[in-house]
C-alpha cells in the first residue's frame, strides 16, 4: 500500500511525458494518449484518496530524497485525492464531450498542439494540487496560464485572439503579484517548503514582528489568485474566455483552471499562513464583500446577454463570487462550503457548455436564444444536460447545487449578524435571479419553434454516442454529489484538518 505515496508524482509527470510524446504525433494519436493519459490519472487520484481514508493521515512525497529546507515535497491528504480525482474525471469528460467542436474549430494541423496543451494543464492543476513547495507553485501557475491561453486561441478567430490577449494580460498580473507576495514571505521566513514557512510564521505572530509587511505579502497573493480566478471586479475577462472558446476550452477554463487557483490560494492559507492569522488580517472580511458583490453582478450580467454562452460564461463569475463569499465567512464550515462548491461547479459549468453547443448544433450553429427556441425537442439529450445544470444552478433539491447553498446558509448562521445576514439575503436574491436566466432557458429551449429551420434538424442517440455518455456521466456525478453529499462534505472536513 506505501507504493501508493508514489502517485501524485506519478501523475505529474506522466501528463508531462504525455504532451512530449504528443507534439510529433497525428491529432487523433495526441487525443487517444490524453484521453487515456487522463483515464490513468482519475485511477491514480481515486488509489490516492481511499488510502487517505483509510489512513485517516495525509503523506508526503520528498522528490529526489532531499529534505527540507532544500528539497522539494508534494503532500497528499483526503482533500487532494477527492480534488484530483474529479479534476482529472472532469478534465477526460471535457475532452470527449466537446470533441466534435475541436474536429470543427481547429486545423488538422494543430490538433496535436491542442492536446500538449491539455496534458500540461492537467499537470499544472495537479501540482498545484499536491505541491508542498510555494515557488513550486508559482512555477505551475505560469505553466497552466501559458497552456490556458494556448487552448484559448488555437481556435482562429478574432474574438478567442482579443479574449486570449486579455486573458494573458489579467493572468500575468495577477501571477506578478503573486510572485511578489513569495518574495515577501521568503524574505521573512527564509524558506519556501510550505511548512517551514507555516513554522516561521508562527514564530513571528507570536513575537509580534513583522505583522505588517506579512499582511502585505499575503494581501499581494490573495489579489494575484483572485485576478486570476475572475472575482469581482477582475471579472472582465470571463465571458469573452469562456463563452468564444470552443465548449471543450470552455469547460475546462471554467470548470478546472480557475478553480486551481482557489486551491492553492486555500492552501497557503491553512498550511503556510495559518487560517486564524488569515482572519485575523481582515483579509477575509474583504473577500467577503467581493464575494457577494460578484454574486449579484454576475448574475445581473447573466440576465442582460442574448447568447447562451454568454450566459453561462457570466453565470461562472457569480459562481466564484460563492467560492470567495465562503472563504471570507471566517470559519472552517464557510470553508468546507467553499470546496464543496468548488467541486459542484467544477462539474456543473461542464454540463452546461457541452449541452449548450449541443442545442446550438441542433439550431444551424446559432448561439442566440431566439434561434434555439425549440431546440431541446431537436437535440433531447443536450435539452435534458442543459436542465439538470440549470436546475442545479438554480438549487433544485436533489442536485449538488441545492446542497451547496444549504451548506453556505447553515456556515453564516454560525458567524456574527453582520454577515449572517448579507450572506442570507444574496444567497435568496442570487438564487431569483438564478432562476430568472436558466429557467427562461430552459423555457426557451423547450417552446415549440416559431419558424422551421432551412435543413431540419433532429439529433438522435446513434450520431452523439460519446457526446451523450459524457452527458450522462455529469449528470450523475451532480446527482451524486446531491444525493450523497454528507459523505463527500466528511471527506472535505477531514481532507481540511490534514491541510492544517
Amino acid at each position: 500500500m506505501d507504493f501508493i505515496k508514489n502517485f501524485p508524482f506519478f501523475g505529474i509527470m506522466l501528463t508531462m511525458l504525455a504532451a512530449i510524446i504528443s507534439l510529433p504525433m497525428h491529432g487523433k494519436m495526441a487525443k487517444r494518449i490524453s484521453l487515456f493519459v487522463f483515464s490513468v490519472e482519475t485511477l491514480l487520484a481515486a488509489a490516492v484518496l481511499f488510502y487517505t481514508l483509510q489512513t485517516g493521515e495525509s503523506f508526503v512525497y520528498i522528490m529526489g530524497h532531499i529534505g527540507a529546507p532544500w528539497g522539494n515535497e508534494l503532500r497528499a491528504g483526503v482533500l487532494e485525492g477527492l480534488m484530483a480525482c474529479f479534476f482529472s474525471l472532469v478534465m477526460l469528460l471535457s475532452i470527449t464531450g466537446g470533441s466534435k467542436h475541436l474536429i470543427l474549430d481547429i486545423e488538422e494541423s494543430k490538433r496535436n498542439f491542442y492536446f500538449v496543451m491539455t496534458d500540461l494543464l492537467m499537470g499544472a492543476l495537479l501540482a498545484l494540487i499536491y505541491t508542498n513547495d510555494i515557488f513550486t507553485a508559482y512555477v505551475f501557475i505560469e505553466i497552466s496560464t501559458i497552456a490556458a491561453c494556448g487552448i484559448l486561441m488555437i481556435r482562429e478567430i478574432g474574438r478567442t485572439t482579443l479574449a486570449a490577449l486579455r486573458y494573458m494580460i489579467f493572468s500575468l498580473l495577477g501571477s506578478g503579484l503573486f510572485l511578489i507576495g513569495i518574495v515577501l514571505m521568503y524574505d521573512l521566513t527564509g524558506h519556501l517548503l510550505m511548512q517551514n514557512m507555516r513554522d516561521s510564521v508562527e514564530l513571528l505572530v507570536s513575537e509580534g514582528q513583522f505583522i505588517i509587511p506579512l499582511t502585505v505579502a499575503i494581501s499581494l497573493m490573495t489579489l494575484g489568485m483572485a485576478i486570476k480566478s475572475g472575482l469581482f471586479p477582475f471579472h472582465f475577462w470571463v465571458p469573452d474566455t469562456y463563452g468564444y472558446s470552443t465548449p471543450a476550452s470552455g469547460s475546462i477554463l471554467s470548470g478546472l483552471v480557475s478553480k486551481g487557483y482557489i486551491l492553492i490560494l486555500i492552501k497557503i492559507y491553512c498550511r503556510v499562513i495559518g487560517w486564524e492569522n488569515v482572519t485575523q488580517s481582515g483579509i477575509t472580511d474583504v473577500l467577503f464583500v467581493f464575494g457577494l458583490a460578484g454574486i449579484i453582478v454576475g448574475s445581473i450580467s447573466a440576465i442582460h446577454q442574448n447568447d447562451i454562452r454568454r450566459m453561462v460564461a457570466f453565470s461562472s463569475a457569480a459562481q466564484i463570487g460563492y467560492i470567495f463569499m465562503g472563504v471570507g465567512l471566517g470559519t472552517s464550515a464557510g470553508l468546507a462550503a467553499a470546496c464543496f462548491h468548488v467541486l459542484c461547479h467544477a462539474i456543473t459549468k461542464p454540463l452546461l457548455f457541452i449541452s449548450a453547443s449541443g442545442l446550438s448544433d441542433a439550431s444551424e450553429g446559432s448561439k442566440l436564444f431566439r434561434d434555439l427556441q425549440g431546440s431541446g425537442y431537436r437535440n433531447r439529450w443536450a435539452g435534458l444536460g442543459f436542465t439538470v445544470g440549470a436546475l442545479s444552478m438554480v438549487g433544485m433539491p436533489m442536485f449538488t447545487g441545492f446542497i451547496s447553498k444549504i451548506l453556505f446558509a447553515s456556515a453564516s448562521v454560525q458567524v456574527s449578524l453582520g454577515k449572517m445576514l448579507p450572506t442570507l439575503i444574496v444567497l435568496a436574491i442570487s438564487t431569483v435571479l438564478n432562476a430568472v436566466y436558466f429557467l427562461r432557458t430552459v423555457i426557451r429551449i423547450y417552446t415549440p419553434a416559431e419558424r422551421e429551420l432551412e435543413v431540419p434538424v433532429r439529433i438522435k442517440w446513434h450520431e452523439q454516442r460519446s457526446y451523450v455518455v459524457v452527458l450522462v456521466v455529469f449528470v450523475a456525478l451532480n446527482l451524486v454529489l446531491g444525493l450523497l453529499s454528507q459523505y463527500i462534505t466528511d471527506a472535505i472536513q477531514l481532507g481540511l484538518t490534514m491541510f492544517s
